[in-house]
């Protein structure tokens, strides 16, 4: 796991609860998750955007190798996303070259080519050692890959890319991210790697959250 202390060398600020979590051995690790363990409660839940649907999010960055290698668990994770469950990511920006990167997946994702093209990036930055921080590099990057070049250029510049820079900020300035890869389980659960002790090991421990989610959802 990538920490914002790490790259900034300033402490991170997280409750205490939190902190407590991360010191706790993956081996403490049961059947099922538990709480203060494999996985953290807030306190009062943070609302979600995804209405009827349990909202999962992925706090994230190109920029992270740690996210690079939890990519492929996560893709084939989510062939088998149930249907009252919706996945979304938000690019986290620590440093200043992780700011484009943000950019460029919502540029993607707003293209409709997050899912084909973001193990790409991975694979481009942190196998291949490409600068896609640089937009001239996205862009020769993205047309090579079958994008139309002012297509990207036009999305990568809009007002709506604007939008979700500013509400990407916000969304991790109210979950308390400090590192990624982070995920957040219906505004109320979040689970780490770094808790967990393994990418393999974060999706039964998702999937068990999504289940307690669904139970504590109103019926009807």
């Amino acid at each position: 796991m990538l920490s914002l202390q790490s790259l900034t060398g300033r402490a991170p600020h997280l409750a205490a609860a939190f902190l407590l979590a991360l010191a706790l051995p993956a081996s403490a690790q049961t059947a099922a998750p538990q709480e203060g363990r494999e996985y953290i409660r807030f306190k009062n839940a943070i609302p979600v955007e995804t209405g009827k649907k349990i909202e999962v999010i992925e706090f994230f960055s190109y920029g992270c190798p740690h996210c690079g290698e939890f990519e492929p668990v996560l893709q084939n994770w989510l062939k088998t996303l149930p249907p009252d469950v919706a996945f979304r990511r938000v690019p986290v920006m620590f440093q200043d070259r992780w700011v484009p990167l943000a950019k460029e997946y919502y540029t993607l994702d707003a293209l409709g080519e997050d899912g084909r093209l973001s193990p790409e990036m991975f694979s481009a930055i942190h196998g291949k050692g490409a600068s896609m921080w640089n937009e001239k590099t996205f862009f020769d990057w993205a047309v090579a890959h079958g994008i139309d070049r002012k297509k990207v250029e036009d999305m990568y510049n809009s007002f709506a890319i604007s939008g979700k820079m500013s509400r990407a900020r916000q969304l991790a300035q109210a979950y308390g991210v400090q590192s990624v890869p982070l995920i957040v389980i219906d505004g109320k659960f979040v689970v780490s790697t770094e808790k967990i002790g393994s990418h393999a090991a974060m999706i039964p421990v998702m999937d068990a959250l999504i289940a307690k989610a669904r139970a504590e959802r109103p019926k009807g």
